[in-house]
């Protein structure tokens, strides 16, 4: 009899057990969606990333990249480059751009041979490498363009 009531009492522990891992479980995933649902923010949908960005990029074999470029609602640009040193004119480069799957970064569609993807930030756009990594060291602070318009 105590073998019995002792069997019934462990199979009862056991499915309260199971119910109360099953609430939490649910809780998880509940939880779990929250925090997707909340960072669903970047700077494709949060940020007021249409507009016009400047600034002077390294060159190797000139004083510097003068850079204008626009980025238009309609996902197109418009890229205007200077030599510093070499040319006297903008030469322009006008196409369309994507975003990346995080909506963080924007590629120049059409540009050949040079970076074409960068980091969009409050006001900032910022040129990555051509691996589109991150510049890094001590000339990692002129890869910026800032928001002028």
């Amino acid at each position: 009899m105590k073998i019995k009531i002792l069997t019934l009492a462990c199979i009862s522990l056991f499915f309260i057990a199971c119910k109360s891992n099953e609430k939490n479980a649910t809780e998880t995933i509940k939880e779990a969606e929250e925090i997707v649902a909340a960072d669903t923010h970047n700077a494709q949908n949060s940020l007021d990333w249409a507009g016009t960005y400047t600034g002077v990029t390294p060159c190797a074999d000139c004083e510097g990249i003068q850079t204008e470029l626009t980025l238009n609602p309609d996902l197109t640009y418009i890229l205007k480059t200077n030599y510093m040193g070499k040319d006297t004119h903008f030469p322009e480069d006008r196409g369309t751009f994507k975003w990346d799957s995080t909506g963080s970064k924007v590629e120049l569609l059409g540009l050949k041979d040079r970076s074409n993807l960068f980091f969009v930030g409050e006001n900032t756009l910022r040129q990555l490498d051509m691996e589109g990594k991150e510049v890094t060291g001590p000339l990692a602070e002129k890869y910026v363009l800032k928001k002028v318009k």
